[in-house]
């Protein structure tokens, strides 16, 4: 069964962040993106995962990961190309990037194991993509594994399509296996996962008319705001290969997971996972590996906090600040 101790009790404050992301897609994830650079310190390691190849040439999502944080002023934080699962459907900020921006590393594990060497305990994980990468780094640095407190975006109870998996886990299954292998072996500690089911709602949703959107666009604004404001506009104008008129802030809620913020509720529960990615609960008495899986979320509070530290007039704060 794994590893089966609730990580929620324990203090992870000041305590490094890795955010491993699908920026570029859906405007969450670059929304998410600057929260975190905005209001975490100690915000460790951004890699990137599902990355552009050929269409677009390699390393795209990384370097508008370099571009936007450095706009915030986190010229410290490496960003690292990590990655590539094919042809990219979900990409929509090709030329949003000025040509002065390098292409970045793309030495994902290598990456993660200088983190590790770099600040001993435990090292939170942010899934916004595929698993990817956190599958290699299990893998490849399995010394890293025990270490690592992962919440992720993914998987789904009830998902609004039965014949498929939800949208992270169905990027790359493998990826999936092998993470729960590694919780059912006790080689990784119990994870949390931020479900489809609980992310999936009007409530979190940023439409064209948003205050968010607006307030990016303000002719004050700096140029990181701007940058996310064009980055929202060219999600809505494509709406997106969903047909989503705007874009639920699936990410922002599970940074807010893993950063311990009183916004999503999770508990203990047993998952198997079959062979196209689909989750669903064990039945008593029945073997599953037992994971953290969300079953409610505050919206109404979570969409102000995202709002106020998005808000470029405004300081960011919260609990986890210095």
């Amino acid at each position: 069964m794994g590893d089966t101790r609730d990580e929620s009790a324990e203090d992870l404050r000041r305590t490094p962040l890795i955010i491993d992301t699908d920026i570029g897609g859906d405007a969450d994830d670059a929304l998410a993106v600057a929260v975190a650079a905005r209001c975490v310190p100690d915000l460790a390691l951004l890699l990137t995962t599902d990355e552009t190849g050929p269409e677009y040439g390699p390393g795209q999502r990384a370097r508008f990961a370099r571009h936007l944080l450095d706009g915030i002023g986190r010229h410290e934080v490496p960003v690292v190309a990590g990655a590539c699962l094919g042809k990219t459907r979900y990409y929509c900020v090709d030329g949003l990037v000025p040509a002065a921006v390098p292409a970045q590393k793309t030495d994902a594990v290598g990456a993660v194991r200088a983190v590790a060497a770099a600040h001993p305990g435990p090292i939170r994980w942010v899934g916004m993509g595929p698993l990817t990468n956190l599958a290699r780094v299990l893998v490849e640095a399995p010394e890293v594994a025990a270490r690592l407190r992962v919440t992720q975006m993914g998987g789904a109870l009830r998902y609004r399509d039965p014949e498929r998996a939800e949208h992270n886990f169905r990027l790359d299954v493998p990826a999936v296996h092998e993470v729960f292998a590694a919780v059912a072996e006790g080689r990784l500690p119990t994870p949390e996962f931020v479900t489809s089911e609980i992310t999936f709602v009007p409530d979190i949703k940023v439409t064209p008319d948003h205050p968010v959107r607006r307030r990016l666009a303000a002719p004050d604004a700096p140029p990181w705001a701007h940058l996310l404001h064009a980055h929202l506009d060219r999600w809505f104008a494509g709406s997106g290969p969903l047909r989503i008129p705007g874009t639920l802030q699936h990410d922002g809620l599970t940074l807010s997971a893993a950063l311990r913020l009183p916004y999503v509720d999770s508990r203990p529960m047993p998952l198997s996972v079959d062979a196209i990615g689909r989750t669903t609960r064990t039945p008593e008495g029945s073997e599953g590996t037992v994971v953290r899986v969300s079953v409610a979320a505050r919206y109404a509070a979570f969409m102000t906090w995202l709002e106020t530290t998005l808000d470029p007039a405004a300081t960011p704060s919260g609990p986890f600040l210095p």
